[in-house]
């Protein structure tokens, strides 16, 4: 006859949540930011083709930390769902927030049913205009949202990257200074990032549909100086 071992509701769920935090804590961070004229996403990330950061439709970007192959599956489904539900509806029905309700309708259904919980964090930025402010939702591996007004941080010494970004003055400021700014809190003050390790993504309006530009190194030294 086999015994099963009783664990009480309480501690598995803690015990879930701890496994996908250590798994999150392990990936580098990333930085999200509201400038003047858009959203930047900020990475570090030494890898020139696992990106963390991506175009999911015409005015919105997905970020992922953690464990990249769970996430990039995500990134996927993002994509297919915005397909998919401005295809079938229009292209205004795909937002962000719906885009963040499906992400955490599945990561809360993997977090309580799952084997195994996600080990991923990730962020769904939205670009306004007319009928949409400028939205960043932040997603937790849990299927919590968070609507963050100015910034997000995901990832690994979250909390000091937070600290470090969030002593600016809380404007909104140019690009340059906002990214100078994310990669110093990334970096913290005893390093300095080099561009080629950093990953760096910007929506913001250029006269046509797409608002999605993935920084050059060369662009992103430019900046920096």
């Amino acid at each position: 006859m086999t015994n099963y071992f009783y664990v009480s509701p309480e501690q598995l769920t803690k015990d879930r949540a701890e496994f996908a935090q250590k798994g999150i804590a392990r990936g580098r961070s990333l930085v999200a930011s509201i400038y003047d004229k858009g959203v930047v996403m900020v990475a570090e990330n030494p890898s020139a083709s696992l990106n963390k950061i991506s175009e999911v439709y015409d005015r919105l970007a997905f970020a992922g930390v953690g464990k990249y192959n769970e996430f990039d599956r995500l990134r996927e489904a993002g994509i297919r769902w915005a397909d998919s539900t401005g295809f079938t509806y229009s292209r205004e029905d795909v937002d962000a927030r719906a885009l963040a309700n499906y992400y955490a309708q599945h990561l809360g259904d993997m977090f309580t049913e799952g084997q195994k919980p996600l080990e991923v964090e990730i962020l769904v930025a939205q670009l306004g205009n007319n009928l949409r402010p400028t939205k960043l939702y932040r997603v937790a591996y849990e299927g919590t949202i968070s609507d963050e007004p100015h910034f997000a941080v995901l990832g690994g010494d979250a909390e000091t990257i937070r600290d470090r970004f969030a002593l600016t003055d809380g404007a909104l400021h140019s690009l340059a200074t906002t990214l100078q700014n994310a990669v110093a809190a990334l970096a913290g003050p005893d390093r300095v990032l080099p561009a080629e390790d950093i990953e760096a993504c910007i929506l913001e309006d250029r006269g046509n549909r797409r608002t999605f530009l993935r920084l050059g190194d060369d662009q992103v030294k430019e900046f920096l100086s």
